[in-house]
Order: structure tokens, then C-alpha cells, then sequence
């Protein structure tokens, strides 16, 4: 077999399992009510796979859910 062969496999086999990962860790975020959508998610998995801390990089997504919240209601108060 020639090498490009084995190489596009292999990348193949690694998509495979990246897709199973993010589907495993998003049916535990839904089940933990994270309401977090697959994009974010792998994300949040690519950033912590390069060293990221995961408990500062869940206060990052807390902080800016708190911030998002507010603009939406500065938003709906300035439409009444």
C-alpha cells in the first residue's frame, strides 16, 4: 500500500474518533443541562487538549453567559 494510503487512513480513523468524543462529551452536557451546542464544545475540548485550564476556562464560560444575560436584558428594556 503506499504511504498516502496509510496517512489518509490514519487522519480518516482520527477524524473518526475526535466525532466520537465530541458526541460522547455533548450527550454528558446535555444531560448535565450545560446548554452547550457541539460548536462550543469542541472548542472547550481543543482548548483544554492544549492546556487550558479546565476550572478557569468553566469561569470564562460562566462570566460571559452573566454578561450575555445582561446585554439581553439591556436589550429588552430599551424595546419597551
Amino acid at each position: 500500500m503506499p504511504p498516502e494510503y496509510d496517512a489518509r487512513q490514519d487522519k480518516q480513523a482520527r477524524a473518526a474518533q475526535a466525532k466520537q468524543v465530541v458526541d460522547i462529551f455533548l450527550e454528558i452536557s446535555t444531560l448535565l443541562n450545560s446548554e452547550l451546542d457541539r460548536e462550543t464544545l469542541s472548542v472547550c475540548i481543543s482548548l483544554i487538549e492544549n492546556g487550558i485550564n479546565p476550572e478557569a476556562l468553566a469561569g470564562v464560560v460562566r462570566e460571559l453567559r452573566k454578561e450575555g444575560e445582561e446585554i439581553k436584558k439591556e436589550i429588552r428594556g430599551g424595546q419597551e
